[in-house]
This record gives C-alpha cells, sequence and structure tokens, in this order.
C-alpha cells in the first residue's frame, strides 16, 4: 500500500503511470458505475489501484439509466425491504456528496380510483419512514385539481388525486465521470480502451491481468494482489477466462427509453405509473429541459456495448404514455431512443420473468481468487464498492483501512465550469454552440478531450455531452465539427475524421426515431 498523490485525468498520464508502476494492490476491471466506485473506494483508502475500461467509461449501462437516484418504489411493492432502506439510506449519501449532479425530484402517481389513492398514500408513507432524517420530502395526497395545476398534460377524466413523493434525479454519465475524476484525485490509475484479454495465475491463484492498449495495440502483463471483475453485464465473459466452463452469473435486462420535448411533460413534477399493462412502472421524467419516457424490462440472452431499443419497446412505452398523456406522444414526437443492459443477479432456476431476479449486489470469490461484484443498482453504487474492497482486503491480505467514502464529495461542479470558461476567455470563437437550442459549446469537445479523456466522437456526443441521448438528430448534425475540434486538438488526420463520422453515424442510427431515419441519411 502506498499513500496517494492526485494525478492530472490524462491518458497520456495514466499510460506513463502504468508502464512504472510495478505490483498493484488492486485491478478494477469495468469502467462503469460499479467499477468506478470501487477504485475510488480502493483509491481513497491508500491502495495502489488500476482500472481498466475496454471502452469509455460508463459506456454501457452507466450511461442509459432512467436518471434516478431512488429507492425503488417498485421494490417496496414487491416487500424488498432490506434493499429499499440502504437504497434510500445512499440516495441521501449521494446527494450530500454529489449536490452539483443530484437534486430532489417531486413524483406524482396520477390516481383514478380510491383504492389506489389509499394503496399509494399508505405505501409512500412507509417510504419516507424508512428513509428518516434522509427524507428529500414528505409524501402528500393532492387534489385533482391540485394534480392537473403540477401536471397540465396528463389525463383528467376519472381523476381522482394524485399521491405526491420525492426522490432524486442525475446525470449518469457525468456522475460516472466525476467518480473517476475524483478516483484520480485520490490516486487511482484509471484508462479506457484498454481490454483485458486474459488472467494470470502463479500456483493456480490469480496474480494478474493480461491487456491491450486498444489505440496503440501495445500488450501488456499486469501484476495484482488482487483482481475484480465489475464488468456489469460482461462478468461472464471475465469468469470464462478464469474458467472456460464457469456457470452464467448475470442475466441481462434490456431497459429502454424515449426521450420527448419538454412540451409533453409542462412544469417541473415527474410522473410516476406504478403499474403498466404488464405490472411494472413507468416513468416520464424531466431532464435536461426534455422529458425521460420508460423503463422497459426485456430478458436478454445476450450482451452487447451498443443494445438497440426493440419496436415493441418503443410501443409499449407510447402506449403506456398514451393512457395518461395529453397530447399522446407518437412515434415522430421521439427526439431519441436509448437502450441498457442491466446485470441482474442469474436466478438459480430458468425464469423469463426479470421480477424473480435479484437487484441485490453479490460479491463471489472463484477458487483462483478471482472477486466478482454483480447486481446492484446506480443508487447504491457507493456501498457496493465498499463491500467490494472490504472483501479484496481479506482476500489480498492488505492492511486494513476504514472506508472514508460516505463523507468523500465527488468531482466537479464550478470547478469544470471554471476550466471551460478559462478557454472561452483564450479563444473566444470556442463560445459558438455545437447545436442550436443546446447549451453545449466548442468549449465542451476542447475541455472534453484536454481534461475528460474523450478519445470519439460518441464520448463526446454521447457521454461528456448529452446531446446524443436528448436530439439523436441535432447530434448527427453537430457531428461534423466535433470531429474537426478533436482532429486538431489531438493532431489526426483526414482517415481519422473520415473514420470517426462513419463510426459515430453507425452507433446514432440505433438512437434515431425510424421514421426520421431516411431523411437523415440523405443530408449526411
Amino acid at each position: 500500500m502506498e499513500s496517494s498523490t492526485p494525478k492530472p485525468f490524462t491518458r497520456a498520464g495514466f499510460l506513463n503511470e502504468l508502464e512504472h508502476a510495478g505490483e498493484w494492490d488492486i485491478i478494477i476491471i469495468g469502467g462503469g458505475a460499479t467499477g468506478l466506485g470501487t477504485a475510488l473506494d480502493s483509491a481513497s483508502r491508500g491502495y495502489k489501484t488500476l482500472l481498466l475500461e475496454q471502452a469509455d467509461f460508463a459506456k454501457g449501462t452507466s450511461s442509459r439509466s432512467t436518471k434516478l437516484v431512488h429507492g425503488g418504489v417498485r421494490y417496496l411493492a414487491q416487500g424488498d425491504i432490506a434493499l429499499v432502506y440502504e437504497a434510500l439510506h445512499e440516495r441521501g449519501t449521494l446527494i450530500a456528496n454529489a449536490s452539483h449532479l443530484v437534486h430532489a425530484q417531486a413524483f406524482i402517481i396520477p390516481c383514478y380510483d380510491w383504492v389506489s389513492v389509499m394503496k399509494y398514500y399508505a405505501g409512500l408513507k412507509l417510504y419516507d419512514w424508512l428513509a428518516g432524517r434522509l427524507s428529500f420530502g414528505k409524501s402528500e395526497f393532492l387534489k385533482a385539481g391540485d394534480v392537473l395545476q403540477a401536471l397540465p398534460t396528463i389525463k383528467p377524466n376519472g381523476l381522482k388525486g394524485g399521491i405526491r413523493y420525492y426522490d432524486g434525479q442525475f446525470d449518469d454519465a457525468r456522475l460516472a465521470l466525476n467518480i473517476a475524476q475524483t478516483a484520480a484525485e485520490q490516486g487511482a490509475t484509471l484508462l479506457n480502451y484498454f481490454k483485458v484479454t486474459g488472467l494470470t495465475k502463479t500456483d493456480g491463484r490469480i496474480s494478474g491481468v493480461k491487456a491491450i492498449d486498444q489505440e496503440s495495440q501495445k500488450e501488456y502483463i499486469l501484476r495484482s494482489k488482487v483482481v475484480i471483475n465489475a464488468t456489469g453485464v460482461f462478468v461472464d465473459d471475465i469468469l470464462q477466462l478464469d474458467k472456460p466452463a464457469a456457470k452464467p452469473t448475470v442475466r441481462p435486462s434490456q431497459g429502454t427509453h424515449i426521450v420527448l420535448d419538454h412540451r409533453f411533460l409542462q412544469g417541473t413534477s415527474a410522473i410516476m405509473i406504478p403499474k403498466t399493462s404488464d405490472g411494472r412502472v413507468l416513468f416520464a421524467v424531466p431532464w435536461h429541459d426534455h422529458v425521460v419516457v420508460g423503463t422497459t424490462d426485456t430478458p436478454l440472452d445476450a450482451h452487447s456495448l451498443e443494445p438497440r431499443a426493440l419496436q415493441q419497446e418503443v410501443d409499449f412505452i407510447l402506449d403506456t404514455a398514451a393512457q395518461y398523456l395529453t397530447p399522446a406522444p407518437r412515434r415522430e414526437d421521439i427526439q431519441s431512443v436509448f437502450a441498457g443492459l442491466r446485470p441482474l443477479a442469474a436466478p438459480d432456476k430458468n425464469t423469463q420473468s426479470t421480477k424473480e431476479i435479484s437487484r441485490s449486489h453479490k460479491i463471489t470469490v472463484s477458487s483462483s481468487g478471482l472477486l466478482t461484484i454483480t447486481g446492484g443498482k446506480w443508487t447504491t453504487y457507493r456501498k457496493m464498492a465498499e463491500d467490494t474492497v472490504d472483501r479484496a482486503i481479506q482476500l489480498g491480505k492488505l492492511v486494513y483501512v476504514p472506508c472514508s467514502t460516505k463523507h468523500l464529495h465527488i468531482y466537479g461542479g464550478d470547478r469544470e465550469r471554471s476550466a471551460i470558461d478559462k478557454l472561452i476567455h483564450t479563444d473566444a470563437n470556442l463560445a459558438t454552440r455545437l447545436s442550436p437550442g443546446f447549451n453545449y459549446q466548442h468549449a465542451d469537445v476542447i475541455h472534453a478531450v484536454r481534461a475528460e479523456m474523450a478519445r470519439s466522437i460518441e464520448d463526446v456526443l454521447a457521454r461528456r455531452t448529452r446531446l446524443l441521448f436528448l436530439d439523436a438528430q441535432a447530434a448527427l448534425q453537430a457531428a461534423p465539427v466535433v470531429t474537426q475540434l478533436m482532429a486538431e486538438e489531438l493532431g489526426l488526420d483526414k482517415a481519422w475524421q473520415d473514420a470517426q463520422l462513419e463510426s459515430f453515424f453507425q452507433v446514432a442510427r440505433s438512437y434515431l426515431n425510424e421514421q426520421t431515419l431516411p431523411e437523415i441519411e440523405q443530408t449526411l
């Protein structure tokens, strides 16, 4: 173990660290919420920590959530009190440590019969009680007129009233990046586009990893006292590097969302539909001056870095929204569609119902000493990381240092804005917007490359900014100027620009409303 020293958040700097590191205390595979949280926990305790991500930070599930920091009203209805209690308390910790990204959000459950009023009022009072002093606000009954005032687009016919309660909302990809930056400040080394291709063993025990830098194609053998598999829906790929016949531990479930103009949800309150036609929940949430509507819960047998929304999922969201919103959103109103895969812990029995798959996290250690963390949710990422590092300390026989992340503030906010303002002060042209109607500027692109390890157009338009998630057509139209700015900053040629544009177009296709796709293809 060595004392942590802050590092600048640059890929070149981290590569230099890697070249001269020697043995690590902990190597973490996976740069989503769980892996990044684990890197932060480990580094903040003073352990020599390396995180490797095969794509970009939060490329997968961790940038494709419903944008909620919540205890889980659905889990409360299922009787999973322990999970709800843990999540509510972690929700309180998160808003305290990342107030620049997490804020309280009012939700309203519209009720069209009095039985629903009584049932949800009682359930949400229990939700308040479980939150205790970390409550975001007291639940309350609203008369029909008050519901209509707060939700002008809700269908009024038969409305009896509603229950207003409070949960949290956040920007998932931005929080992931800020956690990574905080981990770096605590001494961690983090590398994106760095794929683990094998595990090394000494006398049958895990002693490190084989990995390849996907930019330079240089291969590395990296030694570590503990290796942590925190790869989300890809955990079984790593487990099979350890044991080729390993039994699957994760069952992916796809969640799809659509993004609409803010006119479909006027005001500041969100809507929670507690029971859809398939017995699940649906949210309509204001986010970055748009509305995110979702999610679905579709069991899948395969996983990918770029999952595509199924048409039946989009139809389900539109059909359900039409039962509550006026006017009802139509397919042509969709500005972006995105799908993510949840890494749910697989059940012991064969099932097609994700209701039977645990949302709790689970830590396992293989006979060779590979530590794997599965399950969980964004809200509980910090507690998952704490539990994981506690187990890693035992496994690697590290000197015990207590967890300190409960009161560790996450990087970001004014510091980011100040850096971008300095760029604009140096070059006024960098104040130019990437797209009309959005506040993203050319300076955001330069900052993303210099200080946030963005390596592709998609990194910038999907995760450093959220333009692809908010308006896929606008993101495609902004892509050429982003490519040019990045090429100039990185010193890359036209061949790189052409390849980037082609690659981004292929990714962006899955975010586009299918009715606008032919039109876009003709203009690009």
